[in-house]
């Protein structure tokens, strides 16, 4: 089967790689120019424009975008609709919101071109082990697609599914999220907790590479964890700065929305927030507040 792909960034740039490798015909575009080379060095085809990327393509064309969510996704279903034809596919490989991926699916839909949510996990890891598809969308046209979905996921009949109707896909790659928040959390506070007990002095590596086996907190989130104590056992020149992409919010809104409690998942989502506080301002007024009412000490920041 031939697609498009829209979004050459690495991930995008590693799925084509692996579709060119499972005998796909791909035609790539980005808006930088060397994003587009590095794919056409890989095999894949270029185009500089999404009008040619979309004439390179035999209908019914598949189109998969792997664009940051939310108004890029917007504004480029707008610039698709004109030039493609009635029948053709869009395939939404992001971390859309999957309330925007329904109405996106209905508004395509009122112009008779399909709409596929494909939630994707796997990161720069998905090439060589293949990625999870979770799929939502019409049954006939997720079937129409099942060879991309099997080339790309870690085997043809393992790491993928047709989850539900438009926006399921989205949604169950959202909670996904939400839990790699928690599970992260819980090894980060874990670990730490064994480095602060100073008179064991454990080796943290080590302690990893022991739950890696037989463990039932084994994971590859532990493989990864256990590769970084190696690579840095201090984790030396890294900020505690933890960003978080929108995913986890979301998933603590939906537990709000469906009056569902969800702490885990939102204790460490408002974790990453307070890694983000480069300036502190609630805990300087702690600070104080602790010594208007207790005469606590207040230290002084750093450098002052």
């Amino acid at each position: 089967m031939e697609l498009g792909m829209i979004g050459l960034g690495r991930m995008g740039a590693n799925m084509i790689e692996r579709l060119l490798k499972g005998g796909h015909r791909v035609v790539g575009y980005a808006r930088r120019p060397e994003s587009v080379n590095r794919v056409v060095e890989k095999g894949a085809e270029g185009a500089n424009s999404l009008e040619e990327l979309v004439s390179k393509l035999k209908p019914r064309r598949v189109i998969w975008l792997m664009i940051p969510a939310g108004e890029p996704v917007d504004k480029t279903i707008q610039a698709l609709i004109p030039i493609l034809d009635a029948d053709d596919v869009i395939i939404d490989g992001g971390n859309s919101f999957y309330k925007d991926t329904v109405r996106r699916a209905e508004t395509l839909k009122d112009k008779n071109i399909h709409y596929v949510d494909a939630g994707t996990s796997g990161g720069i890891w998905g090439l060589t082990e293949g990625y999870s598809l979770m799929v939502g969308g019409e049954k006939k046209i997720v079937e129409y697609l099942r060879t991309i979905f099997e080339t790309l996921a870690p085997a043809p009949d393992k790491g993928w599914g047709h989850v539900g109707p438009n926006g399921a896909g989205h949604f169950v790659k959202m909670v996904h999220n939400g839990i790699e928040y928690g599970m992260m959390q819980a090894y980060a506070e874990g670990f730490a907790l064994m480095k602060g007990k100073e008179e064991f002095s454990l080796d943290l590596h080590q302690v990893a590479e022991v739950w890696r086996y037989g463990s039932v907190v084994r994971s590859w989130l532990l493989d990864l964890a256990a590769e970084a104590l190696q690579e840095n056992p201090e984790l030396e020149g890294i900020a505690p700065h933890v960003s978080e992409s929108g995913e986890g919010r979301w998933t603590v809104l939906e537990g709000v929305e469906q009056n569902m409690a969800a702490p885990v998942i939102t204790l460490s989502l408002l974790q990453r927030f307070i890694s983000q506080d480069e300036e502190g301002f609630s805990n300087k007024l702690l600070a104080v507040l602790r010594n208007k009412f207790g005469g606590h000490d207040i230290k002084p920041e750093r450098g002052s």
